[in-house]
């Protein structure tokens, strides 16, 4: 897992970077792993400002937004999964029976009458 950074520790960032100071002096005096992290926090300071940096509640507000979905592809999906899933079925039941030697399964070879 990644280190999470604070609020204050990427606009103490933002501040060195509009000093002059470059990404990677930065990562350097604040201790940051890797300095595409400082660029990123530049883009998000200068799209939002300081708002880029508070913590998004889980209310919808932050995160990757719903997908939206087609009932059709959603339903044509289902049905493909439910037609893998017979095939496994089927497969996986043949070989069970081989191999307790019982059922229509049990023969590999053509009978010899």
């Amino acid at each position: 897992m990644g280190k999470h950074y604070s609020k204050e520790e990427k606009l103490k960032a933002v501040q060195l970077f509009e000093g002059g100071k470059s990404h990677r002096e930065i990562t350097e005096a604040l201790g940051i792993r890797d300095a595409w992290r400082t660029k990123k926090w530049m883009r998000a300071y200068r799209e939002k400002g300081e708002a880029a940096f508070e913590k998004a509640s889980r209310k919808g507000k932050g995160g990757r937004p719903p997908k939206k979905t087609n009932p059709q592809a959603y339903v044509a999906r289902l049905e493909m999964e439910v037609a893998l899933l017979k095939k496994f079925h089927t497969e996986l039941r043949g070989k069970q029976l081989a191999v307790r030697n019982i059922g229509r399964f049990t023969s590999t070879e053509k009978s010899t009458r």
